[in-house]
């Protein structure tokens, strides 16, 4: 039996009550919702609106048709840069971000549309407020922040962040990949007008399924079109939200499968899963720290952490290290770069990477025992 500690990645497994409501949805409701009147297909369109709600609400924003469905939090990512962002517009970042935003915003640079800063972080992973302040420039259009770093579990300071672009009339997004259900968001007091996240990491949905909030006062193109169910004259998207944006049938067993997940988010608590799983960081924190040549990255404030850790060792190469945990022991981390070169380049552990370690709310004491073990073992050999 697999050991799982790679929740950064995806959690798992997900609770037993997404797994039968998935199960459910797909045996009695699975129509094509907004396309029939009839009762599978109304369920369906029930089923997408309570998501909503309840999206809504988690994160504290104005209205739950601003609340789009996505693929995935790239998807949602590539619809707002991409929908948004014009020839001559400056966009600020940081080293710490995923592919999913360098990548799409490099591409735009190289194509000629957009300019890039990339503001630095600290050595212990954390951007200064300051620097985003003397990076803003007349043409600058968005900054694109990460709510936490997905290598080192490092939290950044968004509620400044958006304090400064709200008052510098500078859109605000945030890539909450890895705090999405884990912290509290609120996209109104952050003033973000962005929020791009997965549905099947804090959300404990499925993969293949995101969500990207818009603020009512941002413009934007729609990123894909084609049908919407409820308005088939108009010879463009229709421009009634959430449908202006959800071009084409929606992922809707996946998003069955994601507000199950919410409803026992709900039911848990954000504060209580967050409160286990740091405990389990802290534990692996001072394990790890106690072998010889093990390395840990970022700062140890745990008040401004998730429960990600990334960690390598002076004897054995990450991706080396990651292999022999599974096979040895069957336990799964994530070794290697993380989508993330930048914050690699920035932590001094490039190429090679790290091993990342990211405990969830079904992993014990016993299963990081486990893997402390089995690391102290194979770099002593």
């Amino acid at each position: 039996m697999t050991i799982y500690l790679d929740n950064a990645a995806t959690s798992f497994p997900k609770p037993e009550s997404v797994y039968r409501a998935m199960d459910e949805f797909a045996r009695t409701k699975m129509a094509n919702p907004g396309r029939a009147g009839h009762t599978m297909a109304l369920a369906a369109a029930d089923l997408l609106q309570d998501g909503r709600h309840r999206l809504n609400q988690l994160f504290r924003g104005p209205n739950p048709d601003r609340f789009i469905y996505t693929l995935n939090c790239t998807d949602s990512l590539n619809m707002a840069f991409k929908g948004i962002l014009e020839k001559g517009d400056h966009v600020i970042t940081s080293d710490l971000e995923h592919n999913s935003v360098n990548r799409p915003l490099r591409a735009l640079e190289l194509a000629g549309i957009i300019s890039v800063t990339q503001v630095k972080s600290d050595s212990g992973g954390t951007i200064d407020p300051d620097d985003i302040v003397k990076a803003i420039t007349p043409h600058t259009r968005m900054v694109a922040l990460t709510h936490a770093s997905n290598v080192l579990g490092t939290v950044q300071p968004i509620t400044e962040v958006g304090r400064i672009c709200r008052n510098k009339n500078v859109l605000f997004l945030v890539d909450a990949a890895q705090t999405a259900g884990v912290l509290p968001i609120d996209v109104q007091s952050m003033n973000i007008d962005l929020l791009a996240l997965p549905g099947h990491k804090g959300l404990f949905g499925p993969t293949g399924t995101g969500v990207l909030y818009v603020h009512p006062d941002v413009k934007i193109k729609p990123w894909r079109e084609g049908g919407t169910g409820g308005d088939s004259t108009t010879e463009t998207q229709p421009k009634s939200w959430p449908y202006y944006m959800e071009g084409g049938t929606p992922n809707v067993l996946g998003i069955a499968g994601m507000v199950a997940g919410i409803k026992w988010l709900e039911e848990k608590g954000i504060q209580q899963i967050y409160q286990h799983e740091m405990e389990l960081m802290e534990y692996l924190w001072n394990r790890l720290e106690a072998i010889s040549g093990i390395h840990i990255l970022g700062h140890r404030d745990f008040t401004r952490h998730v429960a990600t850790l990334s960690f390598w060792s002076e004897n054995v190469p990450a991706p080396e290290l990651g292999v022999s945990l599974d096979q040895s022991v069957q336990v799964a981390t994530r070794p290697g770069l993380h989508c993330a070169p930048y914050a690699h380049r920035a932590q001094h552990t490039f190429p090679e990477g790290t091993i990342r370690v990211s405990p969830g709310p079904f992993n014990t004491r016993e299963h990081i025992d486990i893997l402390v073990d089995a690391v102290a073992a194979i770099t002593s050999l």
